[in-house]
Parts: C-alpha cells; sequence; structure tokens
C-alpha cells in the first residue's frame, strides 16, 4: 500500500502527458499479462490502426517496408523519407545541423516556407509541434517503426485540415520486428555516437515495448573554411527520446493502445553561443473495434518547448534571446465504419485539435554603451483550434473500385496578441487581433481500375486546407541580418488538384508505379521580400506544381532495388506587377531522384548503396542566391558475428560531395560531409 501512495503521489507531481500514460498503463498491465479467450487461447492484437479500404490504391501512395526504413546510413527519419518522390524538407540539412524550427515537411513541390504542409502521424496522432508546424525528427527514431505510408495530394479523412499537399503516416513496430531485446551502438570518425535500444515483452495476448535513444557529437563544420571567424563552431548536437507503449486486448476484436514519448534536443549552429532547444513529452490512447462495427477512437496531448538564442554575423554578439515557447496541443477522433455490404465500405468521423502556445524573448543591445544588456522584450500568442467532421466510402463493381469523401471543418484563430515589454517588464505596446471563424468543405474523389494482374490505372481529384500556424501568425524571426514579420491577418491556404496514374507488376517481385500531377495553392503562405533584409509572412495569389512522380521496386533472390524520380515545374502566381510571378517557390527543386541496391549475400548479411541526387534550388523567393544541385552515395553493411550479434557499418555522402543548404547574400552553410559509423547490432 506504501508503495501505491508513492506512486500515486510521483504521478500527481508530474507532467499531465505522463500522468496520464503511466496512469493508464498501470491500468492496463492486467489485462495484458492475463488476456485470453475464453478456451485459453491467446488474444493476439496488432498494435495498428484499422486496415486501409480498397479505395485507397487510388490516390497516389507509397509504403516502405521495415527493410526500407532500417537502411539508411544516417539513422535519422528524415533521411529514410528522402526516399520517396515528392518528398521535401525546408532546407537541406539533416535534424542534426539545422534549426528545429526549420524542420516543416511537404510533398510535391509545394514548400517555400519553414511550416509543414503534410500531415505527419505517428500511431494515428499529429506530430506537428503545435507552435511552429515543425517535425520533431529526433524524436521517431526509424529502428523503431514497422511500416511508412505515404500518401501524395490533399486529403478529407481524420485530421484532414493538416493533409494540404499529402499525408505520411507512421506505425511503430512490435515484438515480432523488434525482438524481445534489441540494443545499437555506433561511432563516427569524429567521435559522434548513436546508441538505440528497445525492449518488447509479449504479456498474455497483449505486448509492451520501451524505446530508447541517444545522439550526441560535436559535429560537423557547416561554415566553409574561408568563411570561418574567431565565434565560428562545429554544429554540435546533442538529442535523446525515449518512448512506451501497452497493447492490450479488452475483448476478441477490441484493443487498448497507450503511448507515451518524451524527447529532447539540443544545438548548436554556425557561431559559439547559438544555441537551440526543443523538448517535448506526448501521450495518447486509443481503443480500435475490428468487430462489424468498426471504430478506432483516440485522444492525444502534447506539451513542447522551444528556445533559440540569435548571434549577430557582424559582431557576433547575443542580439535575441528567444528564451521559452511553451505550446501544447490536445486532440481526438472518432472514426466508425458501419457494415454497409458486400463491396463497400463507408468512414464516418470526427475529429478535434486545439494548438495553444506563446513566445517570449528578448531584444539585446549589440552596440553603443548598453552593449550586451535587455533593450526590449517581446512576447506573442493565441490559440487555433479546428473541428472537422467526415465521411468517405467505396465502392467495389468487378475490377472497378470508385471511393470519395467530404469533409466540414469549423476553424478558430482566437486570443491572439503580440506586446513589447521594456527591460523591467512594463509593457510599452500591446496588440490584440480580431478572433476569426470561418466554415470550409474540402472533398476528393478517384477510381481505380484493375486491368488483370498485370496493371491498375488510377485518377483522384481533391482539394484541401492548410490553417496558419501561431508562429506565422504572431511571431516574427530573425536569422541575421534578415528580419521576417508575422502577419495575423493570414488567411488559410486552400488546394485544389488532381492526378493519374499508372501501376505496374510486370513480373514476380517488381512493381512499378507512374504519376501525374497538377496541384495548386490559392492564398499560399509565404516569406516575401518587401524591403532590404526585411521579408513579412502574406497570402500570395497562387502557387502552383505539376510534374511527374516515378517509383519503381524489384526483388528476386538476394538483390533489392527500390528507386524513385520526380520532376516538377512549380511556380509562384502573385499578378503580373509582383516579382514574385513566374518564380519557383525557394527551397524547391526541379528534379530529384533516388535508388537504393541491396543484396543478401548470405544469411543475416546485408548491404545496400544509396546514391541520392536533388537539383538546383534557391534560397529565396526572387531567385537571387542559388544551392547547387548536390549527388550523394551512402552505404550500409551488417555482417553477423555470434549469436544475435552484428558488426554494422555505415558511411554518409561516401564521396564527401559539397552540399550546400543556406546561401544568403553569399552566406554559406554546408550539409553532412562524408560521415563514416561502425558499431554493434544485437537483438533475441
Amino acid at each position: 500500500m506504501a508503495d501505491t501512495h508513492y506512486l500515486a503521489g510521483r504521478l500527481a507531481r508530474s507532467s499531465a502527458p505522463r500522468a496520464m500514460a503511466f496512469a493508464l498503463m498501470a491500468a492496463l498491465a492486467p489485462h495484458v499479462a492475463h488476456a485470453e479467450e475464453a478456451d485459453g487461447a491467446a488474444i493476439i492484437v496488432t498494435g495498428h490502426g484499422l486496415e486501409q479500404t480498397p479505395g485507397t490504391p487510388a490516390y497516389s501512395t507509397v509504403e516502405l517496408d521495415r527493410t526500407q526504413i532500417t537502411a539508411s546510413a544516417s539513422g535519422r527519419a528524415e533521411d529514410v523519407l528522402s526516399s520517396v518522390a515528392g518528398f521535401q524538407q525546408f532546407r537541406r540539412s539533416d535534424s542534426r545541423s539545422s534549426n528545429p524550427s526549420a524542420q516543416g515537411v511537404t510533398l510535391r513541390a509545394l514548400g517555400g516556407n519553414a511550416t509543414s504542409r503534410a500531415l505527419v502521424l505517428l500511431d494515428g496522432v499529429p506530430m506537428a509541434d503545435p507552435f511552429f508546424g515543425y517535425v520533431p525528427y529526433p524524436a521517431l527514431v526509424p529502428e523503431t517503426l514497422s511500416r511508412i505510408r505515404v500518401t501524395r495530394g490533399g486529403g478529407s479523412g481524420p485530421f484532414g485540415l493538416g493533409s494540404l499537399s499529402g499525408t505520411i503516416e507512421l506505425e511503430s513496430a512490435g515484438p515480432d520486428e523488434l525482438g524481445l531485446i534489441s540494443a545499437d551502438a555506433l561511432v563516427d570518425q569524429r567521435g559522434e555516437t548513436q546508441v538505440s535500444g528497445s525492449v518488447a515483452p509479449r504479456l498474455g495476448g497483449g505486448f509492451a515495448v520501451i524505446t530508447g535513444r541517444w545522439d550526441r557529437g560535436e559535429g560537423f563544420w557547416t561554415t566553409p573554411k574561408d568563411q570561418r571567424v574567431a565565434a565560428s563552431v562545429q554544429a554540435r548536437y546533442e538529442s535523446w527520446s525515449t518512448g512506451a507503449r501497452i497493447v492490450a486486448p479488452l475483448t476478441s476484436d477490441i484493443e487498448l493502445q497507450s503511448r507515451l514519448l518524451v524527447f529532447r534536443d539540443d544545438r548548436t549552429l554556425r557561431f559559439a553561443g547559438a544555441d537551440s532547444a526543443s523538448e517535448g513529452e506526448d501521450a495518447s490512447i486509443r481503443l480500435v473495434g475490428r468487430g462489424d462495427w468498426q471504430f478506432d477512437a483516440l485522444g492525444y496531448v502534447q506539451v513542447r518547448n522551444f528556445s533559440n538564442v540569435v548571434i549577430s554575423s557582424s559582431n557576433f554578439l547575443k542580439s535575441l534571446d528567444q528564451y521559452k515557447t511553451p505550446s501544447s496541443g490536445l486532440g481526438g477522433k472518432f472514426e466508425l465504419r458501419p457494415p454497409v455490404g458486400e463491396g463497400r465500405s463507408l468512414r464516418l468521423g470526427v475529429d478535434w485539435r486545439r494548438a495553444s502556445g506563446t513566445m517570449k524573448e528578448r531584444a539585446y543591445f549589440t552596440s553603443g554603451p548598453n552593449v550586451g544588456k535587455v533593450r526590449e522584450q517581446h512576447e506573442a500568442g493565441g490559440v487555433n483550434s479546428d473541428v472537422g467532421f467526415y465521411a468517405d466510402g467505396d465502392v467495389t463493381v468487378g475490377p472497378l473500385v470508385l471511393t470519395g469523401g467530404l469533409r466540414a471543418d469549423r476553424t478558430r484563430q482566437a486570443g491572439g496578441y503580440y506586446q513589447v515589454l521594456d527591460p523591467a517588464g512594463t509593457v510599452t505596446s500591446r496588440t490584440d487581433y480580431a478572433t476569426q471563424s470561418d466554415w470550409t468543405v474540402t472533398w476528393r474523389g478517384g477510381a481505380l481500375v484493375h486491368l488483370g494482374s498485370i496493371a491498375a490505372l488510377r485518377a483522384a481529384a481533391y482539394t484541401g486546407l492548410r490553417q496558419p500556424t501561431l508562429n506565422e501568425l504572431y511571431r516574427p524571426f530573425t536569422v541575421f541580418p534578415v528580419v521576417t514579420r508575422a502577419n495575423a491577418a493570414l488567411t488559410a491556404e486552400k488546394l485544389r488538384g488532381f492526378e493519374a496514374g499508372i501501376d505496374l507488376t510486370p513480373m514476380e517481385g517488381v512493381q512499378i508505379t507512374a504519376t501525374a500531377f497538377d496541384n495548386r495553392i490559392r492564398d499560399a503562405i509565404a516569406n516575401v521580400t518587401i524591403g532590404t533584409n526585411l521579408r513579412e509572412r502574406q497570402n500570395v495569389d497562387r502557387l502552383r506544381s505539376r510534374g511527374i512522380e516515378l517509383g519503381a521496386h524489384a526483388a528476386t533472390g538476394p538483390l533489392r532495388f527500390d528507386g524513385s524520380l520526380t520532376w516538377t515545374d512549380a511556380e509562384v502566381r502573385n499578378g503580373a506587377a509582383s516579382p514574385l510571378t513566374g518564380m519557383l517557390p525557394s527551397q524547391t527543386p526541379k528534379f530529384a531522384a533516388s535508388g537504393t541496391l541491396g543484396v543478401v549475400p548470405a544469411k543475416g548479411w546485408e548491404v545496400a548503396a544509396t546514391l541520392r541526387h536533388v537539383g538546383k534550388q534557391y534560397e529565396d523567393d526572387l531567385q537571387t542566391d542559388v544551392l547547387p544541385a548536390a549527388t550523394t552515395l551512402d552505404m550500409v553493411a551488417r555482417v553477423p558475428l555470434v549469436a544475435g550479434a552484428s558488426l554494422t557499418l555505415r558511411a554518409e555522402n561516401l564521396f564527401n560531395e559539397e552540399i550546400v543548404t543556406r546561401n544568403s547574400g553569399g552566406t554559406i552553410d554546408l550539409g553532412t560531409p562524408r560521415t563514416l559509423w561502425a558499431g554493434l547490432h544485437f537483438t533475441m
């Protein structure tokens, strides 16, 4: 009894996500350990959501299996996703050498700013930061994943408000993929380390999974040698994450899933003192029913924080300290799939999300008699919310599958403000912004025709919606010397698009896909140049992207090949008088390709090489600063040693290609140089 009271007291003092998740896990433990059918047979659960409906392939969909996910030379989620045609981060740099707030993700060249235009889900839960909209990549550990499904194009299903350019669904692995105990430890030639592990016991008819990962290093030089000064430093980083999942059967066709994720990520970029930190605690509860009346009920909570110090590139003194950006996200969904007869499916659902946050920062004197002292303080924040109702259905008639969906969203922006305070904390000016709310209806529809077992033709059309983030609405920022203003008058982005494609299976083990698309965003939010070293977030008239996506997979005997290619013609339209009209969206390449060749020469052996090319991009909206094309080669090898243990060798950017990730008037940042890893993997 004393132990119970002690645990209850600790939980009461914990943050909300941890308290909720640990309390639920404690309650689930007896069910997991003793869940058996009446006849004594164990109930086997999946830990996943409901299966996709027959109409899903009508939309351009790509799936990465565990073999592809674990073949990354860097062991990072953004590197894994780069093999998908159309996937794009705001910058080329990965999560070791970029500012976390720039880690937005989009698809189909529909980028141009650092906010995500694609919806990223982990076990059904949105992962984007509630304030900024970036994706916390260090918290998404590839070796803990079972499958990744990427659907390109606007969507009207659950959490469809965020899927303007598509949806990326990550599903966690269970005991079958992880084994009871799994561990990895690697070190590179610079002394950086990467350590991860998992424990995944089966408990009755369910299971539990506990995972952890820790990355640290002094990093590489992002600053070219001829631009380094005394204040220049390597891109130091340290990140860790830990997670726990329990999946328990309640009946023969209903399972309860609980997940907790805690992470922290610290980085130093370019100059000594230019430190950033992001941290979070996420918890979710999910109830999945697979009977005649299928259902998926989900609730989640996120607690996040971000801080960032800006160092002047002229005198290398601290100019801005964004010392705190606490934010929280709450949400949930309920989806029902009633039995509607053979050859039909129907999904009815409602989801809700609420994001709130506050930015707090101090601006410093960088010259004059008060150098180093606080000049003024800034605060900004607000609350965004959305409730959406959706219906999605399929009808199968012989080789033809028809699919369609409708979604209605009630969006609301409230409590927005920006205020300036003097060094003592007295408010000197404040602006409060009016509440905005609206109803928007979006839709999608498609058709899929199976031409025997060799080919399938598909076509789809859709619309989409994205609400501006709190960051875009209320927080100005500086990437010295460029200042970008916020804009509380921003309106939601609206997408309209269509596509057509073919999926070929000419022989066993070979799949080839081709998709042509045309997507347009009206009122696209962009960072628009309005003066020397001054930009503002504005809605531009239209962002159009059209292009071709190709994919290929072939597996025969010990050999396997996975490839992708995308060509896009993207441009901004903002009226005949605007200098933006006809320009590429910033950070957007026209051409990108990736190919991975893998071989398993003997049992336990694995060798894979990935060749990747990214075409020329532009840093800014006016196409004045070029990011040259880059081609890299990565390699991964695993060699068995003794039972359960193997040697792991990895090589990133083997030929040491120079990758320019930022070019601001000739001031350059570079991406990952040649990096060689060696370590051990153990599983049982």
